[in-house]
């Protein structure tokens, strides 16, 4: 191993997106020496046990219904074998393992030093490095960047729970399971549960109250539990979980619960998933030693330029608790690198965090972006509202029977006289797709005319959006 360089003009702890991208255009762009220190795996959460394993999954479960419609259209498609989730799963951690190498060479090419090692500050300038051997090295930064992201909430206080894995472990499942059981109703729990479901497992969903997806706009709440259960997972609403007990004969487990319908138990379970959130990775890394100022939940305070409380230390992604998507934080760092060392016709660049669009790879789709109804509300009044909602069966689903058809359902909110668009939120086949464009009208200040004024596409589902009477 190359000797570690003792002086940088900027430290990145952590080696996700964010930080990547920040330490390769601070060297490659504007010649600052840049140092990135990570103790797991490049590419941070989103590349290892985040969005982009988590999409090839979709995809698998994609195919598996595409498969089931494809009989609708005339198609007589047999397996000969069951899906095998083994050597799927053997291939999509291969392509993993491809992309961190593209990392690091890619760090190599814009000739940022790469250390695999635990950072820890010892003070505002100096960062210790615990190599994989055990020996240690002190580096003295002028700049430092904290980009290290979160990791998976643990439940406390139920006995029997630490027989479950969390959001992480999903990726370490190497068995399709005949019956799982997941608790959470953010993201990553209902993208799980829909892959699971399409994939043929008996899928248990619990969650604390009668919707998933509750930042979201109340209609996609409503709508996509509603299809979840039509579509056969099984629901626990208004759920907690008592104990969880272990078969070590068979390794199967019993999940304890209460939900709606009063005192259950769940047995034969293979998996079960906490999906209950995640918290940032600021423990034990030196961050009051350095008088970086820390809020309740742990998260780092930084202002709108990612400044935290030391004036050469900054933070960025799932550590300073803003919008925690890959993207943002991609963006949060390259506008920062920017700021740092590009001059002074960058010295007020930031990123943007209102009218962020995001995507729930759920069963079907879900996009969204600006505010939802409620918040459209507080913030405009009712009366300065105009809400243009629509839903229907896209054509995609016009071959088949009744209980084959899927819903999709758009909602636009305006405000204001001109109806300028501050919400869309978009539930159905393709949403993924379809938001990213529609999210750049928006940021550039889109009204319902606008959209009016543009020719639908047809026959298309996002032609609905630009006809709402």
């Amino acid at each position: 191993m190359a000797p570690i360089s003792k002086e940088t003009d900027l430290l990145v702890i952590g080696g996700g997106s964010g930080g990547l991208g920040a330490a390769r255009m601070a060297s490659a762009k504007f010649g600052a020496k840049a140092m990135i220190v990570e103790a797991m795996r490049l590419g941070g959460t989103c590349v290892n046990v985040g969005c982009v394993p988590k999409k090839v999954t979709f995809n698998a479960a994609a195919l598996a219904e595409a498969i089931h419609d494809s009989k609708a259209y005339g198609f007589s498609v047999q397996e000969t074998k069951p899906f095998d989730f083994t050597t799927f799963k053997h291939k999509r951690d291969a392509y993993i393992k491809r992309l961190n190498g593209i990392y690091e060479r890619n760090l190599a090419n814009d000739k940022v030093e790469y250390v695999h090692g635990w950072a820890k500050l010892l003070n505002r300038n100096e960062v210790e490095i615990t190599l994989d051997d055990g020996s240690k090295a002190t580096v003295r930064a002028k700049k430092i960047l904290i980009a290290v992201g979160g990791e998976p909430v643990k439940p406390s206080g139920i006995p029997g729970a630490e027989y479950g894995t969390d959001s992480d472990g999903f990726f370490d499942i190497d068995t399709l399971p005949k019956k799982v059981a997941l608790v959470g109703a953010g993201y990553i729990a209902v993208e799980f549960a829909g892959m699971f479901n399409a994939l043929g497992t008996e899928t248990h969903l619990f969650i604390r109250h009668k919707t998933f997806l509750r930042a979201f706009d109340p209609m996609i709440q409503e709508g996509i539990t509603n299809e979840y259960e039509r579509l056969g997972v099984h629901v626990h609403k208004e759920s907690s979980q008592s104990k969880v007990e272990k078969d070590d004969s068979t390794g199967k487990l019993t999940i304890h619960y209460k939900d709606s319908n009063g005192e259950g138990k769940l047995d034969g379970v293979d998996h079960l998933i906490w999906a209950i959130g995640r918290s940032p990775m600021t423990k034990n890394i030196g961050l009051e030693e350095a008088g970086v100022k820390l809020d309740s939940k742990g998260y780092i305070v930084t202002d709108e330029y990612q400044n935290s409380s030391v004036d050469n230390i900054y933070a960025l992604g799932d550590v300073s608790g803003r919008v925690e998507l890959t993207p943002v934080a991609i963006a949060a760092g390259r506008r920062l690198a920017e700021r740092l060392y590009g001059g002074k016709q960058f010295s007020t660049t930031r990123i943007d965090y209102s009218n962020v669009p995001s995507v729930v790879f759920a069963h079907p789709e879900v996009g969204s972006i600006g505010l939802t109804e409620p918040e459209a509300v507080e913030k405009y009044g009712a009366e300065n509202l105009k809400i243009y909602k629509t839903s229907f069966t896209a054509m995609y689903y016009a071959m088949m029977e009744p209980e084959d058809k899927a819903p999709t359902k758009y909602k636009v909110i305006c405000a204001g006289p001109e109806e300028k668009v501050v919400g869309l939120h978009i539930m159905g086949l393709g949403s993924g797709e379809m938001l990213q464009g529609f999210g750049v009208a928006i940021k550039m200040g889109a009204t319902k005319k606008d959209l009016d004024s543009c020719i639908a596409i047809h026959p298309t589902s996002a032609e609905e959006l630009v006809t709402l009477k």
